[in-house]
């Protein structure tokens, strides 16, 4: 296997044609191409359960036709131009017809890790706030049972809150409610 440089630049028809070709996946940002970092068990875990509470609960309700994706499809923040995959996302939007691509999501959640946390905050972050579906955008820590959600407001602005461990996580964009606990079962923190 060659190694590849953590970010390259091509045109995106190139990058299209390109990653559907690659094991790892890439974030596409304006003609530059970064390759995804790879996670730990707690990362691939917490998605994981995340997704699987998500899914159960969606398929459960009838007053919901959402969908819920996990690592491998990006979401399309400006077309041709910026493209990133969430850890997990949600589409309740019938518009969202393609089959690699979310255009109209209400909840993306990234699961933190030590190297990505800061572009998780602040560029990514940045970047998700252009989705006028967009309604909440969760944190989730894999150092400690930590879940920070951030909900658009009808005014446009930002509201933040923290859950821990015996807590229940509302989510406003899907009308859910969701234990904490769940979201880290089978995690091993290491004790300082």
């Amino acid at each position: 296997m060659v190694a590849l440089p953590d970010r390259l630049l091509m045109s995106y028809e190139e990058y299209r044609d390109w990653e559907s070709t690659q094991e790892v996946r890439h974030e596409y940002i304006n003609g530059e191409v970064i390759v995804k970092a790879g996670g730990t068990k707690n990362h691939n875990r917490i998605s994981l359960n995340f997704y699987k509470v998500l899914d159960d609960l969606l398929g459960k309700s009838l007053d919901h036709q959402c969908e819920v994706y996990i690592a491998d499809v990006k979401v399309q923040v400006e077309p041709s131009r910026k493209y990133f995959y969430p850890d997990v996302v949600v589409t309740c939007d019938e518009r969202d017809r393609d089959p690699q691509l979310v255009m109209f999501p209400c909840l993306i959640i990234e699961v933190l890790s030590p190297s990505t946390e800061a572009y998780d905050r602040g560029f990514k972050f940045s970047q998700y706030r252009q989705f006028d579906s967009l309604q909440e955008y969760v944190l989730v820590q894999t150092e400690q049972p930590v879940v920070e959600v951030f909900q658009r407001e009808q005014n446009g602005k930002w509201w933040f809150e923290e859950y821990g461990l015996g807590d229940r996580l509302l989510l406003k964009s899907l009308n859910l409610e969701i234990l904490v606990d769940d979201l880290f079962k089978q995690i091993q923190f290491s004790q300082n």
